[in-house]
């Protein structure tokens, strides 16, 4: 089960792990990353908001400046060698706002103007789809970059399968938008028509002067950059579609989980997007191989405790068996012709640690070669 996804993961540049909030998606895409670099390559994993213990395993923070290279120490004990290495960076929304700021502005006084900007500074996220924009901003710009051989995108999550995948282009049309347009001022030497003043002095009564003002140099700074930012929207979601990109779908064998991941993956193939795997975690079906207690535990001359004993394991042997059945059926419903469905073990405990998450990588991508 491990070699298909290994290929799918290790021949990528861009894996997108995808899914609703809940279902251990930001560990899953934590793991993949360290086996791939088990593997001998470069990665990078992009984390949206990772657990404390994850964080201090990965060794992020927020507001980090660049990606930080696990350290020595955890490395060896994850058994990474080189070539491979394994960097993660916590993607703050802001933090990529204002780096796309600085680069798409048309001089440096117009980049500090819309950063000091005090509806900027507090109500980007006014924006539908920032968080996810500024999460394909981040993407883009290190795959460009070439410093890794793989970029792990952990999504933001969310619920509506729609809001990741559409976020850039929901971006460029509330950038087009009427309401946007509105609360422009008029650009030097214009006259100012009679409808214009009206409009000006209706948003100055409801927002006030100062607010207005405020509104006026943080919309007007974004429309200098709208068509960049246009077309980088599009640039991205082509580039999502290339065939060195894969999107992972993590889930979980519960309904409200699986109800999710259908929408999210019928809108994945509504978009060709390449979908490569589902990746049913937490799964007893992963445990399908496990031996069955049988009367070869019991001692040469067993007592009737130890029969009694025996008798009460495989009662309960027999209720898990029955789970991991319906899970394997559950699985063979999510894979089909062109998808691989892949269970991840729940091992019972957290997986957050260097020794969960190589265990769960191994199970994945299979152990390195010696």
């Amino acid at each position: 089960m491990t070699a298909p996804l290994r290929d799918l993961v290790l021949r990528r540049r861009i894996v997108v792990c995808a899914g609703t909030g809940g279902v251990g998606k930001t560990t899953t895409a934590a793991a993949l990353a360290l086996g791939a670099a088990r593997h001998g390559r470069r990665v990078l994993v992009l984390t949206i908001d990772p657990s404390r213990r994850l964080a201090e395993t990965l060794g992020v923070r927020r507001n980090t400046p660049e990606p930080v290279l696990l350290d020595p120490d955890r490395q060896e004990r994850a058994g990474i060698a080189p070539p491979g290495s394994l960097s993660a960076w916590m993607l703050d929304p802001k933090q990529v706002s204002d780096a796309t700021v600085r680069r798409l502005a048309r001089t440096p006084a117009e980049a500090e103007r819309l950063l000091a900007n005090p509806v900027y500074r507090h109500g980007t996220e006014m924006i539908a789809g920032m968080q996810e924009y500024t999460a394909m901003e981040a993407l883009h710009g290190f795959v460009e970059e070439g410093r890794y051989d793989l970029v792990i995108l952990d999504t933001p999550p969310s619920r509506n399968a729609l809001n990741f995948l559409e976020a850039p282009s929901r971006l460029a049309e509330f950038l087009d938008g009427r309401v946007f347009r509105m609360m422009l001022a008029p650009e030097p030497g214009r006259v100012r028509g009679t409808t214009r003043k009206l409009v000006d002095a209706v948003l100055a009564t409801v927002f006030g002067e100062q607010l207005h003002g405020d509104l006026q140099v943080f919309f007007g700074s974004f429309a200098g950059m709208l068509a960049q930012l246009n077309g980088n929207a599009q640039r991205m979601r082509e580039r999502l579609r290339e065939d060195d990109t894969t999107f992972l779908l993590v889930t979980a064998p519960a309904r409200e989980a699986l109800t999710d991941a259908r929408a999210f993956e019928a809108r994945i193939r509504e978009l060709a997007l390449p979908l490569g795997a589902i990746l049913l975690n937490r799964s007893l079906a992963a445990w399908a191989d496990r031996p069955f207690p049988g009367p070869h535990l019991l001692p040469p001359e067993p007592t009737p405790a130890h029969r009694s004993a025996l008798d009460k394991l495989v009662a309960l042997a027999e209720r898990e068996q029955r789970k991991v059945e319906a899970e394997l059926a559950l699985l063979d419903e999510l894979g089909g012709a062109d998808t691989l469905a892949v269970a991840i073990p729940d091992l019972g405990t957290g997986i957050e640690d260097v020794p969960g998450l190589v265990a769960v990588a191994d199970r994945l991508l299979g152990p390195p070669p010696r």
